[in-house]
């Protein structure tokens, strides 16, 4: 059906889901299925003196208690492999069960396999663990500071890496020519993915084939598969199966190898049957990859007319207790490289060092490294207006990269594609009523209103469509980054598609399935969609980093060119025409100039399987598969305004207005590119506000549950104002750029700068997330409020 693209077909997807149908890991179940239950360090810093698993292993229904010392006298890896190297990278070893020292309150200690979960619960209390607590250090800059708690001898100073970017000579030169200097130290406050299915999996190994089927709550199987064959299982690729079924959320916290999955197939490889791990709420906060935790001290130079000369960024990244799989490449390459923002800025320096804490690993979590780089760059854009005098309309447009300047080259490794920066700044302030809010905003302050009115703005940019495989793999990345996509046309011109990309929420059935609808002029109902299965699909890499359309996406458009190419021949042959003269168009081929001489898609299709009459030397068959690797990664942008309105007598935030314009390129399906927005607007008001992972000084997470851990609610947030300007990738056949992110990565800085704005009459020039009620009275109080 051509013309599909660019319309809001409804998912696909949400039938099964909305009437409970749809198939979660902890919805399988196995012939002879038992049940795991891993114990966990509660402390934050411990030596392990002994394990004891007598009274446990005796427990009536309890099949077999086994301990890290059990992982490491077996014949397995028995570790968690770190996905991205950096140059002198110390790379501490991540056993999935640790055996002299717990390193963070989660850390696994043991696990019990019994024939139910909750016998499998009752005799993991029953494992008797003697523990010599250890001085803790949870804080990032603390963990750096003389005397803090070391967690490795292998990393002194708790400093897992020291990473720089740009030129630091030239960026000291420009502060020192610049007539506006303005710093700040900010902090980018932890946070925990929460996805609405916790983490889970089965296992089941067959011993007389030596295959292990894993059905796994991941972003990514084959990269699972990967990672587990080399390091943590030691089993042929060819002998696992990863299967990911319906994945409820992931937000990057199920893109990494955890421990778990690995010791519930260490558990079936051991007992010889199914055995299925599935993570309670609270344990889930406890062990999933957080997000975020930067300490950064950022300056920025300007001239007097308020050009930008440089910028300059010190970051310390809390890592965590041991490297998640691309945990050091978050605040490098996802966020030094994204210092430019929107901007033409002469000269960058960025130093980040990975710092390793008693506290849950970090990594990944929606957006990786360009909400904090965004933060940073437009907190420094609105401070740098107030030390200018300029407004922060003004400081922007002045510093914007002109449309016509691109592909443009940043001082920090980047080429943008394209861009039209003003235009989505444009579409923002008229959306907005931009130049009516801040009349009302003077008009309320000169008349003393204690409802504080504030106007945020942030101007954003990230890279998307994780990239050429041939850079990132010289950057450190263990793994390639393009997709797979195979296109199989069946006799009777039905469509079967088998993404790498691995869906979790995405829209991926629906999305792809327009694209080939578009392309062949078929129905979309007559088009399949297969991800998610090793046995099925070809090697893939997965869904992150906003790459699915743009990556995965492109895989299925450049198979599918092969499949028109060779359906073209057959064609050609059967109009006994030549091949060059032969369009394909409206399901059907035609002879160009005489559309009346044309073959439909269906006999072409069928004459491919009868094999009747084809081209000498031609195969029969239709189906063709591509592996698409990008040349560069795509660059979405836009500009988000945020109106708030804070009572001056209780501190508490109330969100006005949101409105986001972004540029994400051509738009496959405009309603789950909203919904995108959408959800990642929730997330990036979440952390400007309430959302916060603390931990005590001495290793205990302390808002571990949703008691304690402040997610925002559907009446915290206002009707989001969406809308988007379009500048098409120039590189990738469907001109797309991604979207997943771009909310989460945008309205962490807009939120807070409307903060700031409101509260700038009583000299509040920044605030760190999230903007508590008590943070904002303090802020006001402290300043003669």
């Amino acid at each position: 059906m051509s013309g599909v693209i660019g319309t809001s077909v409804k998912r696909r997807e949400d039938a099964a889901l909305l009437i409970g149908k749809g198939k979660y890991c902890d919805d399988f179940t196995l012939p002879n299925m038992t049940h795991a239950v891993i114990v966990r360090s509660p402390y934050g810093h411990a030596r392990i003196n002994s394990v004891l698993t007598t009274e446990a292993a005796e427990h009536p229904g309890v099949i077999a208690v086994f301990t890290g010392r059990d992982v490491v006298n077996s014949d397995i890896g028995g570790v968690v492999p770190t996905g991205w190297l950096l140059p002198g990278i110390k790379t501490p070893e991540h056993p999935i069960l640790a055996t002299d020292t717990v390193r963070y309150a989660g850390d696994g200690v043991a696990v019990v396999v019994a024939e139910d979960r909750y016998i499998a619960r009752d005799a993991a209390e029953l494992v008797e663990v003697d523990y010599e607590p250890l001085d803790a250090v949870t804080d990032v800059l603390a963990a750096v500071a003389d005397g803090a708690p070391q967690l490795f001898e292998e990393a002194p100073g708790n400093i897992s890496f020291d990473w720089d970017l740009g030129d630091a000579e030239a960026t000291a030169a420009a502060f020192d020519r610049a007539a506006h200097t303005v710093e700040v130290d900010l902090r980018n406050n932890r946070l925990i993915p929460h996805a609405v299915e916790p983490r889970g999996c089965l296992a089941s190994f067959d011993d007389t084939s030596g295959e292990l089927t894993l059905y796994v709550t991941t972003q990514n199987p084959h990269l699972h598969r990967l990672l587990m064959s080399l390091a943590s299982l030691n089993l042929p690729e060819h002998k696992m199966r990863i299967i990911a079924p319906e994945v409820g959320g992931g937000f990057g916290s199920k893109i990494h190898h955890y421990p778990d999955e690995a010791i519930a197939s260490f558990c079936s490889m051991q007992i010889g049957r199914p055995v299925k791990w599935i993570a309670t709420r609270s344990e889930t906060n406890l062990t999933d990859a957080h997000g975020r935790d930067h300490a950064s001290h950022a300056e920025i130079a300007l001239d007097a007319q308020g050009k930008i000369l440089g910028l300059r960024v010190k970051t310390h990244a809390a890592m965590g207790a041991y490297l998640s799989t691309f945990a050091p490449a978050v605040p490098t390459y996802l966020y030094g490289t994204l210092l430019s923002g929107q901007y033409d800025i002469p000269a960058i320096h960025v130093q980040t060092l990975g710092v390793f804490t008693n506290t849950s690993p970090v990594d990944a979590y929606r957006g990786a490294g360009r909400p904090e780089a965004t933060f940073v760059v437009e907190r420094l854009i609105d401070m740098a207006a107030d030390a200018t005098g300029l407004s922060v309309v003004e400081i922007r447009r002045r510093n914007f990269v002109s449309k016509d300047d691109f592909p443009y080259q940043t001082a920090v490794a980047l080429a943008y594609d394209s861009g039209n920066y003003d235009g989505a700044m444009d579409r923002a302030l008229e959306l907005s009523g931009y130049e009516a809010l801040r009349a009302e905003q003077k008009r309320r302050r000169e008349a003393g209103d204690t409802k504080l009115m504030g106007i945020g703005i942030s101007s954003f940019i990230e890279a998307c469509g994780l990239a050429p495989s041939q850079v990132v793999g010289a950057l450190g990345a263990q793994a390639g980054l393009y997709e797979s996509g195979k296109v199989r046309v069946h006799p009777t011109g039905s469509v079967t598609v088998y993404t790498g990309s691995s869906a979790h929420g995405q829209g991926h059935e629906t999305t792809f399935a327009q694209v080939v609808a578009d392309r062949l002029s078929i129905d979309v109902d007559q088009v399949e969609v297969v991800h998610g299965d090793t046995g099925e699909v070809p090697f893939g890499m997965g869904t992150y980093g906003s790459r699915s359309a743009a990556v995965g996406g492109s895989a299925i458009s450049t198979a599918l060119d092969k499949v028109i190419a060779k359906s073209r021949k057959i064609a050609a042959h059967m109009l006994e025409a030549s091949e060059d003269d032969v369009v394909f168009e409206d399901n059907a081929f035609h002879v160009r100039g005489v559309p009346s001489k044309s073959q439909g898609w269906g006999d072409v299709v069928l004459a491919a399987y009868l094999a009747h009459n084809l081209p000498e030397g031609l195969e029969p068959g239709l189906e063709e598969t591509s592996f698409y690797n990008p040349e560069n990664f795509t660059y979405p942008f836009g500009t988000h305004i945020c109106v708030v309105e804070i009572d001056s007598e209780t501190g508490a935030v109330e969100l006005q207005r949101y409105v986001a314009v972004d540029d994400v390129g051509n738009v496959i399906n405009p309603m789950i590119v909203d919904g995108q927005v959408h959800g990642g607007l929730a997330q990036g008001i979440g952390q400007a506000l309430w959302e916060h992972a603390v931990y005590s000084d001495d290793g205990q997470l302390l808002s571990g549950t949703l008691l304690d851990y402040a997610v925002p609610r559907a009446h915290n947030l206002p009707f989001f104002e969406t809308d988007r300007t379009v500048t098409p990738c120039p590189h990738n056949p469907l001109g797309v750029k991604g979207v997943g992110e771009a909310g989460s990565i945008a309205s962490p800085a807009t939120v807070t700068n409307a903060v700031v704005d409101a509260l700038s009459p009583y000299g509040v020039k920044h605030m760190d997330m999230p903007l508590t009620p008590e943070k904002i009275w303090r802020a006001i109080h402290r300043n003669g409020g």
